[in-house]
């Protein structure tokens, strides 16, 4: 779900369209943007404190009709309600027994890859800025 909840909503739209005969899904609650609040930790492990709000849009959907389907949840920051309609519409059928494996491989995996490789080029863009500050001791020989 984190990856999915990290994927922007055209993202998933392409990985969904290779993956042919995708069952229907209704939409149950949503998809809706609200506010949460954010708390943090003072030094990681210490008392915790109120951060700030933060806007999320959350979607609950279910395949199938009547007893037989699965029912998919996503929340994802922001406001793309398509977003997060698309992400419950996955989680819902990853837990079909017959569709996890077709959308590991075809939706997730390619997605965690993409996310990867997003966040080395950030990594390395950051690297070549990189200071080394070296003690003027540390210099003489």
């Amino acid at each position: 779900m984190a990856i999915l909840a990290r994927a922007r909503a055209d993202e998933i739209s392409t990985r969904l369209s290779a993956c042919p005969d995708l069952p229907s899904w209704h939409v149950l609650r949503g998809p809706e943007s609200g506010l949460v609040m954010v708390r943090g930790r003072a030094g990681g492990g210490g008392a915790p404190f109120n951060l700030g709000e933060m806007t999320v849009t959350r979607c609950t959907v279910r395949t199938g009709s009547g007893t037989d389907g699965f029912t998919g949840h996503a929340y994802v920051a922001g406001r793309d309600a398509k977003q997060a309609e698309l992400a419950a519409a996955v989680d819902a059928l990853l837990q079909d027994a017959s569709w996890h494996a077709v959308l590991t491989d075809r939706v997730i995996k390619p997605l965690a890859a993409a996310q990867r490789a997003r966040c080395a080029d950030v990594a390395a863009k950051a690297e070549a800025t990189k200071v080394q500050f070296f003690a003027l001791r540390n210099m003489r020989s």
